[in-house]
């Protein structure tokens, strides 16, 4: 018999949040300043990755001349002034609403910065879904495997009764470390064919995990 899910983990960038569109052009704002080439949608999605410096790296950046930190700096300083031309994915308030309603509890985890993911989930109206809020203490989206630990000390009920919802491999492996259940979302960060590398749970939409829960 299946068990009953009583806990959601939300990754936030690529999960709930469309922003894909928003990194892939201003990742190419980045390359196009270092006269380098530009990368297509398809491209980004192959390539990205955690930590997110190994994807700059595949992208053709040169540390030696920009380095990690400034670039991840640049990105930020855009990302942060056009957020809001982006949107939730279509359908994302509607599960978490049919969560709520199910007396699913609800927590995100993020690789954003903690302040600027509080804001962001208050902008868009759905920080009372959640009963927790965590994201990294800094700006470079590195590992959120020990938040994630930190997190799971938080949430008394057996791994099968907590399901992790992301769009990355980093995702599913942050969730095997928390010994939780897994599915990840391919209209994210990274492409469906990627995701299914080592037999992940895959759905094509958000919408589809009213048949999980």
């Amino acid at each position: 018999m299946q068990v009953k899910i009583k806990y959601l983990i939300w990754d936030w960038n690529g999960t709930l949040f469309n922003d894909v569109k928003l990194g892939v052009e201003i990742i190419n704002n980045l390359l196009k300043n270092n006269k380098l080439p530009q990368i297509t949608y398809e491209t980004y999605r192959n390539i990205f990755t955690f930590p997110v410096y190994e994807y700059y790296r595949i992208a053709g950046f040169d540390f030696n001349k920009t380095s990690f930190e400034e670039l991840g700096r640049m990105f930020m300083d855009e990302y942060e002034q056009r957020k809001y031309e982006m949107e939730l994915f279509s359908g994302a308030k509607e599960i978490l609403q049919f969560a709520k309603e199910k007396r699913i509890k609800q927590s995100v985890l993020s690789a954003y910065k903690h302040d600027t993911l509080v804001e962001i989930l208050t902008h868009y109206q759905i920080i009372d879904y959640f009963e927790n809020v965590s994201g990294l203490d800094n700006i470079y989206a590195g590992s959120k495997e020990k938040l994630g630990l930190q997190l799971r000390e938080k949430i008394n009920l057996h791994g099968d009764e907590i399901l992790f919802i992301g769009d990355t491999l980093h995702d599913a492996d942050v969730a095997k470390a928390m010994n939780v259940k897994c599915v990840l979302i391919s209209n994210g960060h990274q492409a469906p064919e990627k995701l299914k590398s080592n037999g992940n749970l895959i759905l094509s939409d958000i919408s589809e995990l009213k048949n999980i829960i």
